[in-house]
């Protein structure tokens, strides 16, 4: 028998009509479901239903396992780009195990770092959120009663904002080419994604070979740095968390949102967390210094990148050129590094100065060399500042008492010698403080 067509909604016809839409239903209890089964100890985020909400993006649009062709092609290029990397650079290998991942496997290496990252900025939101959605959904004289609802609006605040991270994980999984690719140690290893690299150089005219190869030296590069430079992954992390603990969330707008919403339709809560629009830094000065040292650290991180696998690239890969500005214009118009930081931190990279960084490590190359140039790496003290990005020569040619050598040679000197004339002149740091033990 063929029913008539929109009878499937009337109770007559339909006794389960009247409970709305099966597939919503089913959707909502599922939520539902994760909410409850969340530990009570599990932190602002969710980060189970993160996972599997970011797996479950990228296997929907197609995620297949890397196969052994594939994983050989990656070890062999990050091999070789390795060993190209020993003419451009002083810092030594830090590709002690080259691997191949899919866009999955990415998601799960890397939730450690993405942790660490967004949780400090969740908390904000999730203790904002239980707050206001218990005022916002019980009437006044049960709000004094509303201790239970509130452990549960934390729950749910922890869902929803493992939902929103789990979306943007997925949605990034399927545009990476690797470990590194927004400029911070997400993984130990150094690894490429057969997927990400073979989406990378669509519509390129260069052979899959040279692309595969450019992009390993800078995968490579990265992990050089982040490996044999001690101070630098605490620099980074430590530079995004004390940004993230000056994140609130705009309460005002919050309630504006909340106003009439139905706290158990879980599509509009979504709605409601979507978008960066909650979060906003306060203007205090240690903002501004945490966002100028963040964003000075991570150009100075790519500019040295760039100009490191240009010297290794030189007269052996003919479209280094050519893949280097594809780089550029990909961060330039907002690449995955801009796009996550803007959703999972609240904060946007200015990818200008990405290039004047590049700009200052090749002007400290042909002014010292590479051993000179690799040699600002070793105390943070020494590195380049946001204003030495603006006027790269007055940085290269305005200290001409940076010499390693007599540095060393000062400290070496009994205590009492070495304060007056070239050692106590060597001994200052970047910023013209005393450096205490060749800290």
């Amino acid at each position: 028998m063929t029913d008539l067509p929109g009878r499937e909604n009337d109770p007559n016809e339909n006794p389960f009509a009247m409970f709305g839409n099966p597939e919503q239903i089913a959707a909502a209890m599922r939520q539902f479901a994760d909410m409850l089964s969340a530990p009570q100890s599990s932190g602002p985020v969710n980060w189970d239903m993160a996972k599997n909400i970011a797996r479950h993006t990228v296997v929907a649009e197609g995620d297949p396992s890397v196969m052994e062709g594939e994983r050989r092609q990656i070890v062999d290029a990050l091999n070789l780009a390795d060993l190209w990397l020993n003419e451009a650079t002083v810092l030594p290998s830090g590709v002690g195990n080259p691997q191949a991942w899919s866009r999955s496997e990415w998601i799960e290496k890397t939730v450690p770092v993405w942790r660490q990252l967004c949780d400090p900025v969740a908390a904000r939101m999730v203790e904002t959120m239980s707050g206001t959605f218990g005022a916002a959904g019980l009437p006044a004289e049960a709000q004094a009663m509303a201790g239970p609802l509130m452990g549960m609006m934390k729950q749910m605040g922890s869902m929803m904002v493992g939902q929103q991270i789990g979306q943007a994980l997925g949605s990034l999984a399927r545009e990476v080419v690797g470990s590194t690719d927004i400029g911070l140690p997400l993984s130990g290893d150094a690894a490429l994604l057969p997927g990400g690299v073979a989406a990378f150089g669509q519509g390129l005219e260069t052979p899959a070979d040279e692309i595969r190869l450019y992009l390993a030296l800078r995968e490579a590069a990265h992990h050089r740095l982040f490996q044999h430079v001690p101070w630098l992954r605490a620099h980074l992390l430590g530079a995004v968390e004390e940004y993230a603990r000056g994140i609130t969330v705009d309460v005002s707008a919050l309630e504006e949102q909340l106003r009439g919403l139905d706290i158990n339709n879980p599509e509009q809560l979504q709605q409601v967390l979507s978008g960066g629009a909650l979060l906003k830094p306060e203007e205090t000065e240690r903002q501004k210094a945490a966002l100028a040292r963040l964003e000075t650290a991570l150009a100075l991180v790519e500019g040295w990148v760039d100009t490191v696998v240009s010297g290794a690239a030189g007269g052996k890969l003919p479209s280094a050129a050519a893949l280097a500005e594809t780089v550029r214009r990909r961060r330039a118009s907002g690449g995955p590094a801009e796009q996550t930081f803007a959703t999972l931190v609240g904060l946007e990279l200015r990818p200008r100065r990405l290039r004047e960084a590049a700009a200052l490590w090749r002007a400290l190359e042909a002014d010292r060399g590479i051993d000179g140039r690799d040699a600002v790496w070793n105390h943070p003290d020494l590195m380049p500042t946001a204003d030495d990005l603006d006027d790269p020569e007055r940085f290269v040619r305005g200290e001409p008492e940076f010499d390693l050598s007599g540095l060393e040679a000062s400290l070496r000197e009994p205590d009492g010698e070495g304060d007056e004339g070239k050692g106590g002149e060597e001994g200052r740091g970047k910023d013209g403080g005393t450096e205490n033990g060749g800290a």
